[in-house]
């Protein structure tokens, strides 16, 4: 019988329960036991959707980040949150925000000035992960309170719990040495402590552990590929089984390597590497276990099953018992459940499968492979059918959108002039003082802002009177910008739910959900929207809210837009083309916004491609191809304007050294990146780059409640301007400010003016 297994669920509730509670508690309107209440309610709601599968995930659950839990399981703490107060759950929180609960007495008093840990993208994916430091002197203990809080409560559930943790070699690949020291120095030390966690599962009668090592479908060197036979080797005297998962991407190189770890069983991701489960079946010793990932764990349409069943049936008869099946990764990355979907469009959700559906497409494909296809017949005429209706289904193609494709050629993409040029008329017309400030784009969404936009959209509010409450929170933030003394202004993005879904709900080709969210990180959720079919921009999405925002103020007003690539990587994407062409469709699409906002009189428009780094091929092969046609994808959309228009882009939360050249060839007049977090590492790349364009290096982090000092951010500033020349730099936050409050966002935007005049009379 082949078994069925997940490698994670969804933790933040069909409803983002976790993400209210996590703010209420923040925000000391809500005791830490009632926050805790919430997260054993949804492991408890959680398990009971898992219960058919013969083995549920456990310690897959986290209040903020499941790298960050593993940090505190391992007993590595930063030293600037040893000893504080409270129980882990607080210094968990102080690591991953700067500070455990907003506004609580003794946290200011002991703690106000904690910083917080440094935050980037879980592999390929939208999600962040708190990034482990690590230093010469690092030492692990081991902590298994999590843990075993959460083997328990399923055990009383009477659920088969299978443990889920990250194994050490990603352990160590994920995190960040502080000093100058070897991260893989610290493997002797750290294989005692997992050596010593897997006897604490034995202790508790587990049988299975799942250990995830998806570091494995990197491009690793000697001393990586190394690195898992030592520790593997170190932990074959264990009292469980082992499950080494991995996810993501392929194997290849490092296939043979996993196959020959001595673990009990190998988990593949069929989905990218459907080839490379064939090759496992023969290569894993004859009492191991392959686990196949045959349901897509990152996107949402239906799994042909059909299709499935052909490839697996052959595999199932050869492996017998030996066969698992599961999602291709955990389903963290999709919505929770597709029937809370009422109001969505009947046929395209016939398409579709969140989290809860996929655990039943599962459940037919191991019943067809024990029982039959006869026995799941009526399941999968069904499916087929849906498959069919969305392959046919002229919603999806639209002839006019692939012959304007068809015409895409290289001047598209080039600006008339040399950055030089366009520099120096830039300049004549802007009239910027040096080091000129600015912000990224949003303002914080206040509760009005909410209650309009809810009115409005349930039909309280009709649209004269929603326009009037917009307008009148745009001209509070262009006044707000005013009395701080901002140089260049944004309009906030008040009308704005969602810097990509605002956008996708003005283009045809996409469909929305209500409830499908997925987390981004800690309380942050997005719902990406879905893109099911080709695309096009039937009428200008932003020009009126700029020119209102502009009507306001005599100084330079940006023109704020999501460029191509940032929301191609940010929606369900369809997964009949190639995603390169689906970005092509979105670049002339917000290329026609493009020309719309300078027709209109806009001299500064901001293009954001905060997503770039994250759609990087794990494997650096497959980069060149995919920088390519991203870059590409920017350049149609940026580079049809005159030389007096500025173009701005923005990325956040990535390592930019490897793909600098890539970024320079964007060829945007002024980038703006995230680097508060990583006090300016980032701009290393800039070591041994002459980088040509303008860049604005984020001073204030805006993810953390702590406003930042003058002192700091002039410090900050004169980092980068050992690396970039000062006649080139801007003076911004690292990301928008849509999540922060109006008193958080005043005082630090004060203090960012407030350096860049210092820099001003300095220089």
């Amino acid at each position: 019988m082949v078994t069925t297994h997940n490698l994670g669920f969804p933790r933040i509730g069909a409803k983002r329960e976790l993400k209210f509670a996590l703010e209420k508690y923040w925000k000391n309107q809500s005791s830490r036991d009632e926050l805790k209440a919430v997260g054993a309610q949804l492991r408890a709601r959680h398990w009971k959707h898992q219960s058919r599968l013969d083995l549920v995930p456990a310690g897959d659950f986290a209040f903020y980040d499941q790298v960050l839990d593993m940090s505190f399981t391992l007993g590595n703490l930063p030293e600037r949150v040893r000893g504080f107060h409270g129980d882990t759950l607080d210094n968990t929180f102080r690591v991953a925000r700067g500070r455990s609960c907003e506004g609580a007495e003794e946290h200011a008093a002991c703690c106000g000035g904690v910083a917080a840990g440094e935050m980037t993208k879980w592999f390929d994916t939208n999600y962040h992960y708190i990034v482990p430091e690590f230093d010469a002197a690092t030492h692990f203990t081991l902590d298994t309170s999590r843990l075993v809080e959460q083997l328990g409560e399923a055990r009383a559930l009477g659920v088969n719990v299978k443990p889920v943790i990250i194994g050490p070699v990603t352990y160590l690949w994920l995190g960040k040495a502080k000093d100058d020291s070897d991260k893989l120095a610290l493997l002797p030390r750290l294989l005692p402590v997992y050596a010593a966690l897997l006897d604490h599962f034995a202790a508790l009668g587990i049988e299975w552990v799942q250990i995830d090592e998806p570091a494995l479908v990197t491009e690793l060197d000697t001393r990586w590929r190394d690195a898992f036979v030592t520790a593997y080797d170190a932990l074959s005297a264990r009292r469980v089984r082992l499950l080494l998962a991995t996810y993501f991407g392929q194997l290849q190189e490092n296939l043979e390597l996993a196959c020959k770890l001595p673990v009990d069983g190998l988990h593949i991701d069929a989905i990218n590497t459907r080839d490379e489960a064939s090759a496992a079946a023969s290569l894993l010793p004859d009492a191991s276990v392959l686990s196949v990932g045959a349901i897509n764990g990152r996107n949402i349409w239906k799994t042909d099953l059909n299709a499935a069943l052909d490839w697996l049936e052959p595999l199932h008869a050869s492996l017998g018992d030996r066969l698992w099946i599961a999602p291709s990764c955990s389903l963290l990355h999709t919505p929770v459940d597709l029937a809370s979907e009422t109001k969505l469009d009947a046929e395209i959700k016939s398409w579709l499968a969140f989290a809860l559906q996929k655990l039943d497409e599962l459940h037919v494909l191991a019943r067809a492979l024990n029982e039959g296809r006869a026995s799941v017949a009526d399941a999968l005429a069904h499916n087929a059918a849906a498959i069919e209706s969305r392959r046919a289904s002229s919603r999806v193609h639209n002839p006019s959108v692939k012959a304007a494709i068809a015409k895409i050629d290289a001047t598209l993409g080039q600006r008339a002039s040399t950055y030089e040029t366009r520099a120096q008329k830039q300049a004549a017309l802007l009239d910027l003082p040096a080091y000129p400030t600015t912000t990224i784009g949003s303002f914080p969404q206040t509760n009005e802002i909410r209650h309009a936009r809810s009115q409005f959209k349930n039909g309280q509010l009709d649209e004269s009177a929603y326009r009037a409450a917009m307008e009148r929170e745009i001209t509070r933030a262009v006044k707000e910008q005013e009395a701080l003394g901002l140089d260049v202004l944004v309009h906030g993005e008040v009308e704005r739910n969602d810097m990509v879904e605002y956008f996708g709900e003005r283009l045809d080709g996409y469909a929305f959900s209500e409830f499908g969210w997925v987390q981004s990180y800690g309380s942050r959720c997005v719902k990406p929207p879905i893109l099911f079919g080709d695309i096009s921009r039937p009428k200008a999405m932003t020009v009126e809210w700029i020119e209102y925002a502009q009507a306001q103020t005599t100084k330079p007003m940006k023109g704020m837009l999501t460029g191509p690539v940032t929301i191609l990587n940010w929606s369900f994407v369809r997964d009949d083309q190639p995603r390169s062409v689906s970005c092509q469709q979105l670049a002339l699409a917000i290329r026609e916004e493009v020309l719309d906002l300078e027709k209109a009189g806009v001299r500064v428009i901001q293009i954001d491609e905060a997503a770039l780094r994250e759609g990087l091929p794990l494997r650096r092969a497959q980069w060149h191809d995919y920088l390519r046609w991203a870059v590409e994808a920017f350049r149609i959309t940026a580079n049809g304007v005159r030389d007096e228009t500025q173009i701005h882009t923005h990325m956040c939360y990535s390592e930019f050294n490897d793909i600098i050249a890539s970024i320079a060839d964007m060829d945007a007049d002024v980038i703006t990146i995230e680097t508060s977090r990583s006090d300016m590492e980032l701009l290393d790349a800039f070591d041994n780059f002459n980088y040509p364009n303008q860049i604005g290096p984020g001073v204030y982090d805006i993810h953390s409640p702590n406003i930042p000092s003058e002192a700091h951010i002039v410090a900050l500033m004169k980092k980068a301007a050992e690396r970039i020349p000062g006649e080139r730099l801007w003076v911004n936050p690292d990301c928008g400010l849509k999540t922060r409050q109006w008193d958080e966002v005043i005082p630090a935007l004060r203090n960012m003016v407030a350096a860049a005049h210092a820099l001003r009379a300095s220089a």
